[in-house]
């Protein structure tokens, strides 16, 4: 059976998308995103799953920014249906609450119902593992942002239910590997960033490259390597094994500094 890093602790919303990305997968948990993509790279698990972006919340930075300077593919997306759950000791009232734990991006996707309530926030490294803490320390004024499933793991109960700000809360994961996936006959997606030179209008010049094609997401990043220059993040529907992207990249490879396909995978459809 497959094992499959994620970051976080059993009950995290990325343990829910290591399960639905691969059949039988065993689950493993680490505490940072470096971590996941090291235990792929290593062999020490097959594969791993990490979030990119939130339809609430937009991009989850830290993943985003190790994506470029890996060596795993992306061979498949996942997207997750989140509802969050605000839990309490068994016992404790919503009156009692002050502060409320989760991982950032929970926070603010429940931005509205937290400061509706006057409800602290405080960042935390997981949903569930802020969960588990919880229990830990016994506090009766605090509550967290976390799933259903991690509730059940970690005794805490429901003080009030899928507390998400809107209703269309997704989150959307990739998954990584050592080897790039066999192409099936499947619609396709795929991923890359690149950098062009500061000149007017280069950047147009290089995204036209990309005509008839049709962008999912495009973002930009700081480059860690050098002060006020970014890097371009791309989606694009179809695979490197069809023509029209396989023209656009050669296209982009003559216009851009720098170019870097992440991944061509099959396209995952979002929840009903």
């Amino acid at each position: 059976m497959p094992s499959v890093a994620f970051q976080g602790v059993f009950g995290a919303y990325g343990e829910m998308a290591a399960l639905q990305a691969v059949s039988l997968a065993v689950p493993i948990g680490y505490p940072t995103f470096h971590q996941v993509f090291a235990a792929v790279s290593s062999q020490e698990t097959d594969l791993g799953v990490v979030p990119v972006e939130n339809s609430l919340a937009g991009i989850v930075q830290q993943s985003m920014d190790l994506l470029p300077d890996t060596d795993l593919h992306i061979i498949g997306e996942v997207i997750i249906r989140v509802q969050h759950q605000l839990l309490a000791l068994p016992g404790v009232q919503l009156s009692d609450i002050v502060r409320v734990h989760s991982h950032p991006q929970a926070l603010a996707q429940c931005d509205g119902f937290l400061a509706q309530r006057n409800l602290t926030p405080i960042n935390a490294f997981d949903t569930a593992g802020a969960a588990k803490e919880l229990l830990e320390r016994g506090s009766k004024d605090e509550a967290v942002i976390a799933s259903k499933r991690a509730g059940e793991l970690y005794g805490l109960e429901v003080l009030a239910a899928n507390i998400e700000d809107e209703d269309f809360n997704f989150t959307r994961f990739l998954v990584l590997s050592r080897e790039e996936a066999p192409v099936k006959d499947v619609q396709y997606k795929t991923s890359l960033v690149f950098a062009v030179r500061h000149t007017p209008g280069f950047l147009l010049e290089t995204l036209n490259q990309l005509k008839g094609l049709n962008l999912t997401r495009i973002e930009s990043r700081p480059r860690r390597d050098r002060a006020f220059s970014y890097l371009i993040y791309i989606d694009i529907e179809g695979g490197l094994h069809e023509t029209p992207v396989k023209n656009a990249m050669l296209g982009m490879l003559q216009k851009a500094n720098f170019v870097k396909v992440i991944g061509s995978y099959p396209r995952a459809e979002l929840p009903s």
